[in-house]
């Protein structure tokens, strides 16, 4: 009798304990006009309603539900944070504008990544992300498009030809780590990429995990990859400024860490070696997995929309025509491949990988008449716009063409929007382009369990990962 006594009195305590933090919440923001919605029980909230969405592909008509009922703006706890969901052109509008709410992530991601671009604020975001767009522009992914073109050849040579079957998603995840290795690192990539890739996945699992060390989780687990891939990435680093005191102030930045390292010796930075090394981490995560999940899904609607990959392949073929088959794909040739970005844009709206970001007001702020407390996350399911019938019409159908017509402003969202745009979409770009160049001039395929569902995991992930029929294509 005993243990059922003790038992009922833990629960009591850990009721009254809950509805004192109630009471104490309400109280505090009793003068704050709050949005719509419930906060729920302390710390879970609906974190697990909504990681239940994510795992079951049911996410889309979970934001849905929860508009439809509150509307576009509510409160509601996700991740052990008060929180406000904003949704619609106006609100995606209202969030990447406002200097009132700085980009943050989760607990578990500011442990996984640390001081990376991430989770920084104020004037450290600003420099890091300075360097990173000086990094990524246009001028500078020019020079990128012949080592992409190297790294995608042979790829393809030694994964793709004479396979009869591809499992799609882990294929071409190592492709896109490859290429942002190069990028990142430079040289030393080509052993880090092989000896990392799955370090890489199992960080990347435990993004949205509670952070609580617990043996065998996947937050412990993606710590334990995390550890791995820095120490990695700081053996590189420190060989790199070794380097360059040898090479003094002839050195060329080709590369991220090398770049980041020689600003901070001009002072444009004030960076230590373990935040470049956070922030190269960082990017080689969001970079890999983004331009991955892409690529799949491309490959997953051409298998079934014969007619778009026709188009696909016409343009490829007129751009492989007027070149030598040795010769690599330039920036020109991009440029020129728009039906086939039309095709990728609509794969990125109608999956999306990243679903929303997380922000938090630096102050109290105020959106449609309702308060948002200093403090509290914002999260930007900004995604949302992207399936609304009366911006996109018939959403669910998979048509490129609609990019031929003028998209509203705040509508469409894959790499945010205004001054916070994602400043590695020219580098994707290129990236992409090039990577179905070569597979669509080459392959044919088809898939082979067309039952096949995907979830977020968190990126949108193939329950089998999918897998292809390959076939040689027959050149006309």
């Amino acid at each position: 009798m005993a243990y059922p006594l003790l038992l009922a009195a833990l629960l009591t305590l850990l009721v009254a304990a809950i509805l004192q933090l109630l009471y104490r919440h309400y109280r505090y923001y009793s003068t704050y006009n709050l949005p719509p919605g419930h906060l729920g029980i302390p710390i879970i909230g609906r974190t697990f309603s909504l990681l239940r969405a994510f795992s079951t592909n049911s996410d889309d008509q979970w934001f849905r539900d929860r508009i439809n009922k509150y509307g576009p703006v509510s409160m509601l706890t996700l991740l052990g944070s008060p929180t406000v969901l904003l949704a619609g052109p106006a609100a995606n509008r209202f969030i990447f504008s406002n200097d009132g709410l700085i980009l943050t992530q989760t607990s578990a991601l500011r442990a996984l990544v640390g001081r990376s671009v991430l989770t920084l604020a104020g004037v450290e975001l600003k420099q890091v992300r300075g360097a990173l767009q000086g990094f990524l522009k246009p001028e500078m992914v020019r020079r990128y498009v012949c080592k992409i073109d190297h790294e995608v050849r042979s790829h393809v040579e030694l994964n793709w030809v004479g396979r009869d079957i591809v499992t799609v998603l882990p294929t071409v995840r190592r492709l896109a780590l490859g290429i942002i290795c190069s990028a990142v690192l430079g040289q030393e990539a080509a052993h880090f990429k092989e000896s990392l890739c799955t370090d890489f996945v199992t960080l990347g699992k435990a993004i949205l995990s509670f952070p609580v060390k617990i043996p065998f989780s996947r937050f412990s687990k993606g710590m334990t990859a995390s550890a791995k891939i820095r120490k990695a990435i700081t053996n590189i680093a420190q060989k790199k400024q070794e380097s360059l005191l040898h090479a003094g102030h002839g050195a060329a930045g080709n590369d991220f860490i090398t770049y980041m390292l020689i600003l901070c010796s001009q002072g444009v930075h004030s960076l230590t070696m373990e935040d470049i090394v956070d922030n190269a981490m960082s990017l080689i995560v969001g970079a890999h997995e983004t331009s991955s999940v892409l690529i799949t899904f491309m490959i997953r609607y051409l298998a079934g929309e014969q007619d778009i990959l026709d188009k696909v392949t016409k343009e490829q073929d007129e751009i492989a025509s007027n070149k030598k088959p040795e010769d690599a794909l330039t920036w020109d040739d991009v440029a020129k491949m728009k039906y086939t970005w039309k095709v990728a844009m609509e794969t990125l709206r109608t999956v999306p990988p990243v679903f929303g970001s997380f922000r938090t007001a630096t102050k109290d702020i105020e959106y449609q008449g309702y308060h948002i407390p200093k403090g509290w996350k914002v999260f930007a399911a900004q995604s949302v716009t992207h399936m609304d019938a009366q911006i996109f019409h018939e959403p669910h159908n998979f048509d490129p063409t609609r990019f031929e017509k003028f998209v509203p402003p705040y509508c469409y969202m894959p790499f945010g929007g205004g001054p916070r745009m994602c400043p590695g979409n020219e580098f994707a770009r290129v990236e992409i382009m090039v990577a179905m160049h070569y597979l669509v001039r080459q392959f044919r395929w088809k898939i082979m369990c067309k039952e096949e569902t995907y979830k977020r995991d968190p990126k949108p992930t193939p329950s089998l990962g999918l897998p292809i029929k390959l076939n040689i294509r027959s050149m006309p």
